[in-house]
């Protein structure tokens, strides 16, 4: 069976600019990266402004086995069949970190005959925007340590210092760190601290930014720290943004690229949505609901991670009314909620899959609670038997949802037709009724506790004492009127990654909470969460080369 990588190579592409055509899009208009993939720059954007906005349609997913399950590939498939469809359709997708795809995961260019082509260009530098983001994050950290060092003027406390730096990898080591050693010429000696870049509040500003003059508000609104009274410093007050922004002026334009059967696609912003919000950019969403009638958007991970911030914070933020959701499902994943181990989900297992259908049963009560109608997809995989799908397919009828069966993997647009049709028909029948969970004005804890019990089915929260602490003190700031972005491992409801399907009877732990002020949301830690990443004791960098003639093999 060919890799993903060797499908791609055997793509017959377009010319990007032959696929802006499909858009409206004029040659002249783009910014071009090579022959395969283009910046839109705002002139360009202006131009669509006052188009009719079309149908926004958000997939999602149950909780995933560590490998994942096929979420970006079932967002492709279905592109490319609403274009089979004969209809306008335009993918609105985030960008790839190179942290998984060294790492576990892989990256986000899609799978089999569903992918964004090139795949090694999307997967690796593609056009340098996180490059760009952790460029401007460590400028800040540079320019924060230079300020202490010469004369602390603003009264940083130097054991208050939030800022952390960032790198777009999985590195352990970098999770603590001390700077400054080396005597006094080398700066102030600390504590500081590496997230991966998908992790880092520029990335979260970035998307959320609708045009320069926010990302220049939003960033002058960090807190980088706070003083020796317990006042929050910003990245305004140490004059940073200018050059930040000057780093950031090109990456804030979307980016254009194709499937393998030439589907637009916005690929823009890349937050996790374990650790961060896991959506992309306000900007690409807006631009392609201008440019199409349909857009196909994705939130990472599980839909109690990326489904649920998209729908209270980013909707929120940008006025966006979702038409449907897509729920991916895939049959050794619930397998794997039932309690297999991850080396024996290819395997049939009835009994397994009826345990751990109730991880499904509850992401489809979760999505129903937003009041928008809910259609399921099964990610077919060769290991799954008919019998495993007549059951996912019985209990969908069961839960008033929509149901089909997808095979984008080996069949391309042509095995999301089935999907397409379902979700036509669901937007027609149903008109959504899309509202947040929760309202801003409730105090920081009593939003957490809504979404711990309303979402993870908890039984209610814990809070450390620092937790405590911080939460107060973010509210006595002024910040208690944020939405909330929690951090929470992806393969649990729960805060513990081991507590699979529908856990019961079990309460969230908050250890720390936190501001992203430019960002507009608090972020709220739970259980054991990492904002870096580590590798795994067999990364996939092992596998990956090149060749003789320049070909990038064994990206996955």
């Amino acid at each position: 069976m060919k890799t993903d990588i060797e499908i791609a190579h055997e793509a017959e592409l377009l010319p990007i600019a032959k696929v802006a055509e499909k858009l409206g899009i004029g040659a002249d208009e783009l910014d071009q990266y090579g022959r395969y993939k283009a910046k839109i720059p705002q002139e360009c954007l202006d131009r669509f402004a006052g188009e009719k906005d079309g149908k926004l349609i958000l997939v999602t997913a149950i909780n995933p086995t560590p490998a994942g399950e096929g979420k970006t590939t079932i967002s492709i498939g279905l592109g490319d069949a609403f274009s089979r469809l004969g209809k306008k359709v335009c993918l609105a997708l985030r960008e790839p970190s190179l942290g998984p795809c060294f790492g576990i995961k892989g990256g986000a260019a899609g799978g089999g005959y569903a992918q964004i082509v090139p795949m090694e260009d999307l997967n690796l530098h593609f056009t340098g925007d996180f490059h760009a983001i952790t460029s401007a994050n460590n400028l800040l950290a540079a320019m924060i340590d230079n300020h202490l060092h010469f004369g602390n003027a603003l009264g940083i406390d130097p054991t208050r210092v939030v800022w952390k730096r960032c790198m777009d990898m999985n590195d352990r080591a970098l999770r603590n760190i001390t700077v400054g050693l080396g005597g006094h010429k080398n700066g102030p000696v600390r504590e500081d601290h590496f997230v991966i870049t998908a992790a880092s509040e520029i990335m979260a500003i970035f998307c959320m930014a609708k045009d320069m003059e926010d990302l220049r508000e939003r960033l002058s609104r960090i807190v980088v720290a706070y003083n020796y009274q317990g006042e929050p410093v910003t990245a305004g007050q140490l004059n940073a943004v200018g050059a930040m922004l000057a780093l950031l002026k090109d990456a804030i334009n979307p980016n254009l690229m194709q499937t393998m059967e030439h589907t637009p696609v916005l690929v823009h912003g890349g937050p996790f949505a374990n650790i961060a919000h896991g959506c992309n950019s306000i900007r690409a969403t807006k631009a392609a609901l201008k440019m199409a009638d349909y857009v196909i958007t994705e939130a990472g991970f599980g839909a109690d991670l990326g489904a649920e911030k998209f729908m209270d914070i980013k909707c929120r933020a940008a006025g966006l009314t979702p038409s449907a959701v897509v729920l991916v499902a895939s049959v050794q994943a619930l397998r794997y909620n039932g309690g297999v181990p991850k080396a024996d989900i290819k395997r049939p297992n009835v009994e397994a899959l009826k345990k751990g259908i109730c991880n499904l049963e509850k992401h489809i009560e979760n999505l129903q609670k937003f009041g928008v109608p809910v259609v399921v997809t099964l990610n077919s995989f060769v290991t799954d038997t008919k019998e495993e799908e007549d059951v996912i397919e019985a209990f969908c009828r069961e839960h008033d949802c929509a149901f089909a069966k997808s095979t984008v993997w080996a069949n391309g647009g042509a095995g999301g037709t089935d999907l397409a049709q379902k979700v036509l028909e669901t937007i027609e029948a149903k008109p959504s009724q899309y509202h947040p969970l929760y309202a801003l004005d409730q105090p920081l804890e009593a939003k957490i506790g809504t979404v711990a019990k309303e979402i993870y089915g908890a039984d209610g929260v814990e809070y450390t004492a620092a937790a405590k602490k911080s939460l107060k003190t973010l509210e006595d700031q002024g910040f208690g009127g944020l939405p909330i972005c929690v951090a929470k491992t992806q393969y649990s409801l729960s805060d513990d990654q081991h507590r699979l399907g529908r856990p019961t009877g079990f309460n969230i732990t908050v250890r720390d909470a936190y501001v992203s002020a430019g960002a507009g949301f608090v972020v709220v830690l739970t259980g054991e969460i990492m904002q870096m990443p580590g590798l795994p004791r067999v990364p996939a960098a092992e596998k990956i080369d090149v060749d003789s003639d320049g070909m990038i093999t064994g990206l996955f």
